[in-house]
């Protein structure tokens, strides 16, 4: 499939994350057209944290040659509001990929059947 949107994202995603009871990181790996190259589960957490060494959302990336990813991850209480923590985290990926030339498409956190696009609400991204 292609990833046109966040919502397309959000989509492929929650079949495999919206019912779990702990916090998963997935990284959705994208060609150059946005393509889906494949999806990897990078972490599994505790009932609301995950986390996370953040060259390890690249390490599967970076070994199939993808051009970009979205990271992506659950909150089991189904509240998909992004935590401070998330915000923080999400700037810290993005300067991790420009480091490596992939680009941070976004990061989607899904909650029950309700997703946030931290791209689409202007959280760090563009900063």
């Amino acid at each position: 499939p292609q990833i046109r949107s966040p919502a397309d994202a959000a989509r492929l995603l929650m079949p495999r994350l919206s019912l779990l009871e702990q916090e998963e990181v997935h990284v959705i790996m994208l060609d150059t057209r946005n393509r889906v190259l494949g999806i990897t589960q990078v972490y599994r957490g505790s009932l609301n944290a995950a986390s996370m060494r953040i060259s390890e959302l690249f390490r599967e990336a970076i070994r199939i040659n993808a051009a970009a990813i979205i990271v992506a991850h659950n909150h089991p209480s189904s509240d998909p509001s992004p935590s401070g923590q998330d915000i923080h985290v999400t700037r810290e990926i993005i300067k991790a990929g420009k480091l490596l030339e992939m680009d941070t498409l976004d990061h989607i956190i899904i909650g029950g059947t309700a997703f946030t696009s931290l791209k689409e609400r202007g959280l760090a991204f563009g900063e």
